[in-house]
């Protein structure tokens, strides 16, 4: 069986505990043989490929990413056990009222911190994707929210643990602190080095795996582990905007998910979790290809009915255009992005009301609030 880490007693909180300590990337003794993912490897990039180019048929590539960046959100902060929805994101970006506000702070903290990542892997003069980067990143995941008081933004300084109600009977305890900062180095070289042999996405899932097991935040690691597989998969060329959300994936398959990250530590097992990466990112992309065909199909259409109503105008038109960008709204919020008067957006909101394309949702005469439902409807599936 293949070491991983080598186990170590370290006192913590008054009691001796076993903790792990990771082998540098890549495996060793024996090292991956990638052959054996060759099939599925390619399978996953052929996905991503369908996936990039499907994402060119559309008009534009924006409302795209503003719905999968907002899944992708939602769900990689549901499998840490927020509840918060897709309605109650748009209804917070609608400035309507939200009833569990804390857990939709964490969901768009989420998407700051992965506009920071982009931001400065795009710009020539930004950070490269480091340590530091990460640091900056899981400032903004956790300002504000309730892990404020668990060092933001910092390397842990003390030992957590994973499972359990203390270290001596969590199911994992990652490395001690004072190892942390080394750890993360390496892996930061790894990340950048050349590995020959190695392709992308296998090199992606020995990254994430690896991130988890270092634990290097008091909280907040698994969003910025798959935070890192979307940078990965950017700062390799493998797709050119964040259409894909494998977090979907991820929480479908959470038991077996945790499973073959723990098999890693305890029995070497680096092909399972390779294998089981693999398919993941095949089966999101081809998720994420088939939602875009629907939410393309259902823009056309409604666009169609639009175009051939008699009552409609510009002011009408663009704020269709608007609307998978902005699927929850209020009258107010349409003259302040079409920058008109509000008789205009009123009567622009009411023609795509009259066609069914929006719904009303308060039943009231003033104060109205309105929802682009059945384009909702298709990003929950």
């Amino acid at each position: 069986m293949r070491s991983t880490g080598t186990t170590i007693t370290s006192t913590t909180l008054g009691e001796s505990v076993k903790v792990f300590v990771p082998h540098a990337l890549p495996p060793s003794e024996p090292p991956l043989d990638a052959d054996a993912f060759a099939a599925a490897n390619h399978a996953a990039e052929m996905a991503l490929a369908r996936l990039s180019g499907v994402a060119g048929l559309v008009p534009s590539v924006d409302w795209l990413l503003y719905s999968a960046i907002r899944k992708e959100a939602l769900l990689t902060s549901q499998i840490e056990g927020t509840q918060a929805t897709l309605t109650d994101l748009f209804d917070d970006e609608a400035g309507l009222a939200v009833g569990n506000s804390d857990d939709v702070e964490e969901v768009t903290n989420y998407l700051r911190a992965f506009r920071l990542v982009q931001s400065n892997l795009r710009d020539p003069a930004g950070l490269p994707l480091s340590v530091r980067l990460l640091c900056d990143a899981h400032r903004l995941l956790q300002g504000g929210v309730r892990g404020t008081g668990k060092q933001p933004g910092e390397l842990r300084r003390s030992q957590n643990w994973i499972g359990g109600t203390r270290p001596g009977n969590a199911v994992f305890v990652p490395p001690p602190p004072e190892q942390v900062a080394a750890l993360l180095g390496e892996l930061e070289q790894f990340i950048h080095a050349p590995q020959p042999g190695l392709p992308p996405l296998v090199k992606t899932a020995l990254v994430h795996a690896q991130f988890e097991t270092i634990h290097p935040f008091l909280d907040g690691n698994g969003r910025i582990g798959r935070l890192l597989i979307a940078a990965l998969l950017e700062h390799w060329g493998l797709l050119p905007e964040p259409l894909m959300y494998l977090s979907g994936y991820l929480k479908q398959h959470q038991t077996d998910y945790y499973r073959h990250l723990s098999s890693i530590r305890t029995h070497g097992d680096w092909e399972g979790w390779v294998a089981f990466f693999l398919q993941g990112v095949e089966a999101a992309a081809l998720d994420a290809e088939r939602g875009i065909v629907s939410i393309a199909s259902l823009v056309a259409a409604d666009r169609r009915r639009l175009l051939a109503a008699p009552k409609a105008g510009p002011a009408s038109y663009r704020l269709f255009e608007l609307l998978p960008m902005m699927p929850r709204f209020t009258v107010e919020r349409v003259r302040q992005k079409l920058a008109t008067s509000f008789p205009t957006a009123n009567a622009a909101v009411q023609v795509l009301a009259e066609l069914g394309i929006v719904t009303e949702l308060t039943g009231q005469k003033k104060n109205r609030s309105y929802s682009y439902q059945s384009y909702i409807e298709l990003m929950k599936l």
